[in-house]
């Protein structure tokens, strides 16, 4: 997002200043993982749509901004912001930019697997990804401390994968799940430490 942003073809001009008594340790941007990372357990097959699920648009962000669902699901956005919205998928006809008022509500649903971008023509920085995928059987988002519960209606075997702006994000954590709680041996991991972060960043 900020390296289209900062393009100057795309005038997102800002007059902003960095504040000279913030360390640049924490001037660097980084995901919200509680909403950006959505961790998936994937099934050997395919899976139905799963039930509604609302996405809340507002202070120039959704809520979650990645999710991952099975083909037919349907999502519903809703505004929360007092103005209004004109939210569009890329390259989707059946969700063009149109006005959502305070309050309104817009439904959509992915008729195919693959990856689909919502962006907003009023916010030019709201993005959210939504990945369309048959084996989806649970969906989870972490905690802050990186903690977070699966639970899927059948036994069997899963594989736990991590997404992330549309990606997936770390391999696949092979898991057998039955009537009771799994543990997970070992975190997942969903990428490198930064090298130029500050000790025990992660």
């Amino acid at each position: 997002m900020w390296k289209e942003a900062k393009d100057p073809k795309n005038k997102g001009y800002s007059f902003r200043e960095m504040v000279p008594t913030v360390p640049a340790k924490y001037r660097k941007l980084y995901p919200h993982i509680p909403r950006e990372l959505c961790l998936v357990a994937l099934s050997t097959q395919d899976q139905p749509a799963q039930p509604a699920t609302l996405i809340r648009v507002g202070g120039g962000r959704t809520t979650p901004v990645t999710i991952v669902v099975t083909p037919g699901t349907k999502l519903v956005f809703q505004n929360t912001d007092p103005f209004k919205h004109r939210l569009y998928i890329k390259g989707d006809s059946n969700f063009q930019p149109n006005d959502t008022d305070r309050g309104g509500k817009r439904e959509w649903s992915a008729t195919k697997p693959g990856v689909y971008e919502v962006r907003d023509e009023l916010a030019p920085s709201l993005r959210m990804w939504i990945i369309a995928e048959p084996k989806v059987a649970a969906i989870s988002y972490p905690s802050m401390k990186g903690d977070f519960n699966l639970s899927v209606a059948q036994p069997g075997d899963y594989q736990i994968q991590a997404y992330f702006a549309g990606q997936r994000v770390g391999e696949a954590v092979p898991v057998k799940l039955d009537r009771g709680d799994v543990r997970l041996p070992a975190p997942i991991v969903v990428g490198k430490p930064d090298q130029g972060a500050d000790k025990g960043g992660k």
